[in-house]
Order: C-alpha cells, then sequence, then structure tokens
C-alpha cells in the first residue's frame, strides 16, 4: 500500500499497482512537467506539475467508485506530455492541442509501464482500447480530466481556496457513468469557474505571451538541429537546459522571464491561437425531481 495526499481530495491509500506506475519513469517524468506551460518563467507562483494533475484525476475517479482500471487510465492519461504541456502543441501548430494524444501509444508501448501492467495483472491494451466515461468527455462535459484541471488551475493561481474545491468536489456525483452536479448552484459556480480561468489564465496576455515566445523559441531550435523531436518528450528542465547552453537561447529564456518583447507583443496583438473552452455542468436529474 501507498499513502498519497492531494490539497484537493485529502489522503488515500492505495494498492501496490499505484505505487509501481507512480515510480515508474514514464510517470516520474510528469513530475518535472509544468502543468501551466510556460508561465512559471513569469509568475513563479505557479508551477504545480503534470503529475500533480494526474494523480488528482486518478483519486477524484477513484472518489466516485471508478473502476481499478479507469483509476489506472486516470494516472496516465498525460504520459505523453511534452515538456511544458501544451507548449509542444504550440509548437507543431496543432489548435486543437491533441499532440500528446497522438503519441500516446508509442509512448506508452515504449515506456516501463507495459512491465508493470503486466506484473499485476493488466494489460496495456486494456488502456488503448477502454472505454472511460468518468475519465473522459467532449466538451462542455465535466469529467475527471477536466474538472481536475479546473479546481487545480484554479486553486493554485488563487481563483478559488481548498475550501471551494474541497466543497464542490463534495457537490458532484455519477449519473449513467458520468459526472454531474447535485444542485444548481453548484453547476453555476463551475461554470463562472471556468469562465474566469478562460480570461484570467489561459487566455491572460502575459500568460500566452510566455507560451508563445518558448513554442517560437523550441521551434527555432528544432529547425535548426539544436534540438531534436525527441527532446520533447523529455522533462522542462532538460529541455530548457539544451536552450540555454547557447548563449542566444540563455538570452532568449531571460528576455521571456524579464518580459522584454512584452510591450510588442501586445500591441501586435496575441498570435498564438489558444483552443476555445467552455463548460456546461450538467445538474443530478435524480436531484431534480425534488426540486
Amino acid at each position: 500500500m501507498i499513502k498519497v495526499s492531494d490539497p484537493i481530495y485529502g489522503t488515500f491509500e492505495l494498492p501496490k499497482i499505484f505505487e509501481d506506475l507512480m515510480n515508474s519513469k514514464a510517470v516520474q517524468r510528469l513530475g518535472k512537467i509544468h502543468h501551466s506551460g510556460a508561465i512559471f518563467l513569469v509568475n513563479p507562483e505557479i508551477c504545480h506539475t503534470r503529475l500533480e494533475h494526474s494523480i488528482g484525476v486518478m483519486l477524484l475517479i477513484r472518489t466516485l467508485g471508478g473502476t481499478e482500471l479507469e483509476q489506472i487510465a486516470g494516472l496516465l492519461h498525460d504520459i505523453s506530455h511534452t515538456a511544458f504541456s501544451h507548449v509542444g502543441d504550440y509548437v507543431f501548430n496543432n489548435t486543437d492541442e491533441t499532440y500528446h494524444e497522438q503519441l500516446f501509444a508509442t509512448v506508452l508501448k515504449d515506456s516501463d509501464i507495459p512491465a508493470v501492467l503486466e506484473k499485476h495483472g493488466y494489460h496495456a491494451d486494456q488502456l488503448l482500447q477502454g472505454r472511460f466515461s468518468i475519465l473522459e468527455q467532449p466538451l462542455p462535459h465535466l469529467c475527471a480530466d477536466r474538472l481536475d484541471y479546473t479546481l487545480r488551475d484554479a486553486l493554485h493561481t488563487r481563483i478559488i481556496s481548498r475550501k471551494d474545491a474541497r466543497d464542490f468536489i463534495h457537490a458532484v456525483t455519477l449519473q449513467e457513468e458520468k459526472i454531474v452536479v447535485k444542485d444548481q448552484v453548484h453547476a453555476e459556480w463551475i461554470d463562472h469557474i471556468f469562465i474566469l480561468l478562460n480570461k484570467d489564465v489561459y487566455n491572460a496576455p502575459l500568460y500566452v505571451y510566455a507560451n508563445q515566445q518558448l513554442g517560437l523559441l523550441i521551434k527555432e531550435f528544432l529547425e535548426k538541429g539544436e534540438i531534436r523531436e525527441s527532446d520533447l518528450l523529455k522533462d522542462d528542465t532538460f529541455l530548457l537546459n539544451k536552450i540555454r547552453s547557447t548563449v542566444y537561447g540563455f538570452d532568449a529564456v531571460k528576455a521571456i522571464k524579464q518580459q522584454k518583447d512584452y510591450s510588442k507583443f501586445l500591441k501586435k496583438g496575441a498570435s498564438l491561437k489558444i483552443k476555445e473552452r467552455f463548460l456546461k455542468a450538467r445538474v443530478s436529474t435524480l436531484n431534480k425531481q425534488f426540486l
């Protein structure tokens, strides 16, 4: 058993398979990838990781009574994210932000995870072929992935408190294997928080600037052959150090931190297209019968 604590979901004791998965190289790498991409370069306080989010998704699925396999899928769903998360999408002009999804099967099979799964009676194909309706749903519906990053991003950017996040978790349940909200008040609350995140974080000019500038810098280094595409499947520290090993790269990263071209960016207008996100939480129809 392993004990895992999270600021939103609390403390859990988990079976051995989760300890082995969390000790795998593929999952440990996520602890060195910033969930919000390059934002930490201009706001060091926003520095939570893909690993924190992945553990959160797993714990949310567990809290809602999802199967062990779906909990495993939740923990592993982001293992193919590039360094700096969605900055990889901007490097390759993937406006749907699905670059990591395209890599998932290859990254999974080439990692140390299949051996861990087989040790505990599972197979990687169960993740690739499985249907996980708690983990993933199309926009604008709630799902464990979307709900965790909404609460976690809002918590780390101080839009909400830890109590707000925990109170909301107590207000969600499953209906027909999908996450729904128990009452209209909490449904409107999470929709509002998502609007604030889109305005004040995902599309905040300074944060768009940081992600765009780093994306352009990585693209330039790729085109010059100074880094390889496979380097993006390392971690943030590795890639940043490789870029900063050149004088030009060192100065370029420093310029992002110091926001040197930010005024030009504002005058020009954001050229980076951020994926449009919207949310419409469903209220439990069982609860509606009593309203």
